[in-house]
């Protein structure tokens, strides 16, 4: 894909703890120490993050984490 923008958004709601955005993209995502749900760090990461914030999208068995890119 392009190297357009791109936003990242994360639903805490939907968030199962799984931890696996934080353990591929920790840039990126990390976990709240008390309940273990995802914490965005970047919500507009730079292009040589893209691939793998794409990835941690498709990773997420919650769908809590949602990319746009335009």
């Amino acid at each position: 894909m392009s190297a357009g923008r791109l936003r990242v958004s994360v639903d805490t709601d939907a968030c199962c703890s799984m931890g696996r955005c934080a353990a591929t993209e920790p840039r990126v995502f990390e976990q709240d120490d008390e309940s273990g749900t995802v914490v965005l760090l970047q919500a507009a990461p730079p292009p040589e993050l893209h691939e793998t914030v794409r990835l941690c999208a498709d990773l997420c068995p919650c769908t809590a984490i949602t990319v746009t890119e335009d």
